[in-house]
C-alpha cells in the first residue's frame, strides 16, 4: 500500500474535491423523497424555521438558517444543548424544526426532538442514517446518500457536511423561487457591504433634477460650456418640451472645435445618447459605463423626461465597482 504522505498536496486536494463532487452528483440524481413535501410545508407555515444541531452539524445549521432568513424565510438557529436549558421557549407551535445529525443519534438533540413531538411541531430531519432515532421521529426525512468521508481516516465530517450544506442550499433556493422572492426583496435584507451596494438601484445613487445640467436646443455654445463646467459633471443635457433630446460631452466638443462658439446646443448634441431608468440596478449601470466608456448617464422616466444624472464617481463612492 502506498504511503499517503508521499502523495502530492495537489493530488490529495483533487481527490478530496472529486469525491465530494461525486457525492453531490449522487444526491442530485436521487433527492430525498421527502424533499418536495418539506419545501411545501415550509411555504405553508405561519411561523419560522428553527434549525438545530451540534458540532459540525451545528456550524452547517447556522449557515442554513442564515441563508433561509436572507432569502425571505424567517429562520434562526438554536444550539441543541442550549435548547435543553431554556431555548426551547423560542420554538412555537407555528414553527418548523430542521434538526441535523449525521448519525441521527446525537444525544443533545433528544430534548428538542421530544419537544416537537409533544407539541405537534413539524420536524424535518437531515441525517446519513435513515434508521436512526432522529429519522424515525421525523415527519420529513431528508436522508443523505451513502458516501465516505474524504479524510484519511474516514471519520472527520467532510463529505457529510458538504452534502448537508448543499441540501440546505437546495432547500433554501426551492423555497425562495416558489415564494417568488425577487431582487428588490433581496436588497432589503442585504443593505450593507459589497452585495448591498451592487443591489442598489440607480434612483438610490443618482443626482436629482435640481442638479441636472440642462440647456435648451437653441442655447449658444458659450452658455453650454458654462453649464458643463459649473455643474461638475462635464456634460450638458439638451431638453425641449420637458424631454431629453440630446447630450453634449467633452468628446462632442473636441469633434466640433472648428467654429465651436458659433454653434448652438442642437448643432453639437448627440441626439441618440445612452439613457437609463431609475429602477435599473446600479451594477447594470456600471456595466454600461464600462462598456461604452462614458462617465455620466442621463436618467429618464418612461416619458423620456430627465429625472436625474448618474456619474461614475457615484458608483465608485457607493462601492458598486
Amino acid at each position: 500500500m502506498s504511503d499517503p504522505k508521499t502523495g502530492s498536496i495537489e493530488g490529495i486536494a483533487k481527490r478530496a474535491l472529486q469525491k465530494e463532487a461525486d457525492a453531490l452528483y449522487q444526491m442530485a440524481d436521487d433527492l430525498p423523497k421527502d424533499f418536495a413535501p418539506a419545501v411545501e410545508r415550509i411555504l405553508g407555515m405561519d411561523g419560522r424555521v428553527v434549525v438545530s444541531g451540534v458540532g459540525k452539524s451545528g456550524h452547517i445549521g447556522r449557515k442554513i438558517a442564515a441563508t433561509l432568513a436572507s432569502t425571505g424565510t424567517p429562520s434562526y438557529f438554536v444550539h441543541g444543548s442550549e435548547a435543553s436549558h431554556g431555548d426551547l421557549g423560542m420554538v412555537t407551535s407555528h414553527d418548523i424544526c430542521i434538526l441535523i445529525s449525521n448519525s441521527g443519534e446525537t444525544a443533545e438533540l433528544r430534548d428538542i426532538t421530544l419537544y416537537t413531538r409533544r407539541f405537534n411541531i413539524p420536524l424535518i430531519a437531515i441525517s446519513s442514517n435513515p434508521d436512526s432515532v432522529l429519522m424515525q421521529a421525523a415527519d420529513y426525512k431528508l436522508a443523505l446518500p451513502k458516501a465516505p468521508e474524504v479524510c484519511a481516516i474516514g471519520k472527520a465530517p467532510t463529505t457529510s457536511t458538504t452534502l448537508t450544506l448543499a441540501l440546505g442550499d437546495a432547500l433554501s433556493v426551492a423555497v425562495m423561487e416558489k415564494r417568488g422572492f425577487d431582487a428588490d426583496q433581496f436588497q432589503v435584507f442585504h443593505p450593507g457591504g459589497k452585495l448591498g451596494s451592487q443591489m442598489s438601484r440607480v434612483a438610490d445613487l443618482m443626482h436629482g433634477q435640481d442638479s441636472l445640467p440642462v440647456v435648451a436646443p437653441q442655447d449658444p455654445m458659450s452658455e453650454v460650456l458654462l453649464t458643463m463646467t459649473s455643474g461638475g459633471f462635464g456634460v450638458a443635457f439638451v431638453v425641449a418640451n420637458g424631454k431629453l433630446e440630446g447630450v453634449i460631452t467633452d468628446g462632442d466638443l473636441r469633434r466640433n472645435m472648428d467654429s465651436l462658439l458659433g454653434k448652438s446646443a442642437r448643432d453639437i448634441a448627440n441626439t441618440d445618447p445612452t439613457r437609463i431608468e431609475p429602477d435599473m440596478l446600479a451594477a447594470k449601470a456600471l456595466a454600461i459605463v464600462n462598456e461604452r466608456k462614458i462617465t455620466a448617464l442621463p436618467v429618464v422616466d418612461s416619458d423620456g423626461a430627465p429625472v436625474g444624472i448618474l456619474h461614475v464617481h457615484d458608483l465608485l463612492r457607493a462601492g458598486v465597482a
